[in-house]
């Protein structure tokens, strides 16, 4: 069995029920939830929008990196993330991201990394987004990133850190 840590958010409609109806989603098709974080509210990330209500969850599966991949996005399809949608409203703005009904991301798959077209673990960006790591830091702060060297908690204040600096 390995342990992930996903965090999942959205900006479109009623987020506090759709992120309930995900945990219960996760729990019956991914695998046990352990942990969930609170809901953070964050201003949208890369783009104008309306705000994101965001949470972290550390889940027990026996999927593989690719199942989990595979199980999450369709989870995003059953609660009314539409990729089309969105991949036309960022060629109508020119903007790289675009407001969503769901997200849910694979922040960390056990100390696994893995770099494929398709998947990338632990997620790249996730250093660089407080909407990530303020829920992870509630949940995992003592989580080790395997590539960075360094925990949650510590990503965390070198983030503010930099934001601080501008």
């Amino acid at each position: 069995m390995a342990r992930a840590i996903l965090v999942m958010g959205g900006n479109v409609g009623e987020m506090k029920p759709r992120l309930r109806q995900a945990q219960h989603l996760i729990n019956d098709r991914i695998g046990i939830v352990l942990h969930c974080s609170h809901v953070y509210e964050s201003k949208a990330w890369g783009f104008d929008g309306d705000d994101f209500k965001n949470q972290a969850m550390v889940v027990d599966t026996d999927l593989t990196p690719e199942e989990l991949l595979a199980a999450v996005q369709e989870i995003e399809r059953d609660l009314g993330r539409d990729r089309e949608a969105e991949a036309r409203d960022k060629a109508r703005s020119g903007q790289r991201y675009a407001s969503r009904a769901m997200d849910v991301d694979i922040i960390f798959y056990d100390d696994l990394v893995v770099d494929t077209p398709d998947l990338k673990l632990p997620h790249p960006l996730m250093q660089e987004r407080d909407f990530v790591l303020a829920p992870l830091c509630e949940i995992a702060p003592n989580k080790v990133h395997p590539v960075l060297g360094r925990t949650v908690e510590q990503l965390r204040a070198e983030l503010h850190g930099r934001q601080e600096n501008r």
